[in-house]
């Protein structure tokens, strides 16, 4: 469920009155609703963030939130090329060499979307994505494959649960393009 504030919880945020947050909201500036009866404002807290950054204004740290990716690869330059690109777009990132110790990190820290290459040595990354989809846990996680397979292999990897895939070699627009479309719940076949 989506986070919403009151006028007055934005109101404290922004150290104004919250007739103030109501005009904001009024004219447009700031997307809110109304709840249905009651005539009282609720803003999402993303919405809140999108204003805050539009009007150049601090985003509090309590609401600030770095989704977290889990980078599967086991050559470390593609590992820290992606890791680069994902960091400068605001993401958090861990990495891992291989799927058992992918496994580890998921459980540790909860990824909401994991990246992985489909040629690793000890857990494939089909069956690293084939444990995610069989795993209640897992089953809302974003799976981007990012490989040098053939595309064959690219496409049984969507049949095996990825929600997405890029080949190698990548440009970081599509990287940052893809991962930036799961994120927004597109989950067509994202194929470049």
């Amino acid at each position: 469920m989506l986070k919403t504030l009151k006028p007055s919880e934005i109101a404290r945020y922004c150290d104004v009155h919250q007739r103030t947050v109501s005009r904001w909201i009024n004219a447009g500036d700031l997307k809110g609703h109304k709840l249905t009866g009651r005539g009282n404002y609720r803003v999402q807290v993303i919405d809140f963030i999108d204003f805050l950054v539009r009007h150049k204004m601090p985003v509090p740290q309590s609401l600030s939130h770095k989704p977290q990716v889990l980078i599967i690869d086991d050559e470390a330059n593609v590992r820290s090329a992606i890791r680069r690109v994902l960091k400068q777009s605001g993401f958090d990132v861990v990495e891992a060499a291989g799927g058992f110790e992918a496994g580890t990190l998921m459980h540790q820290r909860k990824p909401e979307l994991i990246t992985v290459d489909l040629s690793m040595p000890g857990l494939s990354g089909i069956e690293v994505i084939r444990f995610i989809r069989s795993c209640e846990e897992f089953k809302d996680i974003k799976v981007l494959v990012i490989s040098g397979m053939p595309e064959t292999q690219l496409i049984d990897a969507v049949n095996a649960g990825a929600d997405g895939y890029i080949c190698k070699p990548f440009s970081n627009d599509t990287l940052i393009d893809n991962v930036n479309i799961l994120f927004g719940k597109n989950r067509t076949l994202l194929g470049v």
